[in-house]
């Protein structure tokens, strides 16, 4: 089948394995001190592995490859004795006892300021994204932060995805968006699971492209709720 994979310059690579490391499903290995996409059908297509790479060695392309195979991927794990994709290992949060009124929760105020939010929807000529403040985050990433309308998305135009379900590749949008619009600071929110790595890589893929010197600002959110940044 014709899809997306990731494509490695042997010539580019210095054998560090960070690739290897980011690369959960386990698709790329170390040859000859090179990394090396081992089998098609372990790479899922996100690339987490590209943000690893200190070399821009790794990149996209569309070519005839055999499809994902997740279920031989978490077979693969379980003989290993992992518990597959981090995203998707099953935990339990503890959390302090909250002690706050409900009456306390009525005052909470939303600071989503444009409509709508997902990159898949927002019309890259919207009026909001002239002169704006941009956020780019992961779905979850509102979930797991208590305070992220107050400290992320007050004062920005917010723009949401997954890439571990939205079946796009969000960097050519966000390129016509950054291109099209005078845009201050672009600040990326994602999740520390793996998968959030597609998000990252799109932001920089795209700013890249558009040439411009805008600062970013990348903000990890652990599972937990805590800020890894």
């Amino acid at each position: 089948m014709l899809r997306k994979i990731i494509k490695i310059d042997s010539e580019k690579c210095n054998g560090c394995g960070a690739c290897a490391k980011a690369c959960h499903e386990g698709a790329i290995g170390m040859v000859n001190n090179k990394a090396v996409l081992l089998r098609d059908d372990y790479c899922d297509g996100l690339g987490d592995c590209l943000p690893a790479c200190p070399k821009d060695a790794i990149s996209f392309e569309m070519r005839e490859a055999a499809a994902y195979d997740e279920a031989a991927v978490k077979a693969k794990a379980a003989m290993a004795h992992s518990s597959g994709c981090p995203g998707h290992a099953q935990k339990v949060l503890s959390r302090d006892n909250d002690t706050s009124s409900a009456q306390d929760h009525q005052k909470l105020t939303s600071r989503l300021g444009q409509w709508p939010v997902q990159i898949k929807l927002a019309a890259p000529n919207a009026a909001f994204f002239e002169n704006s403040d941009l956020l780019i985050a992961a779905d979850c990433t509102a979930y797991a932060y208590a305070g992220f309308h107050d400290e992320f998305i007050a004062g920005k135009v917010t723009l949401i995805g997954c890439p571990k379900l939205d079946d796009t590749d969000y960097s050519q949008k966000l390129g016509v968006i950054i291109s099209n619009n005078n845009i201050n600071s672009i600040t990326v929110v994602r999740m520390e699971v793996p998968c959030c790595g597609g998000i990252e890589y799109a932001v920089k893929k795209a700013l890249e492209a558009s040439g411009k010197d805008i600062e970013l600002r990348v903000v990890t959110v652990g599972c937990n709720g805590d800020i890894k940044e």
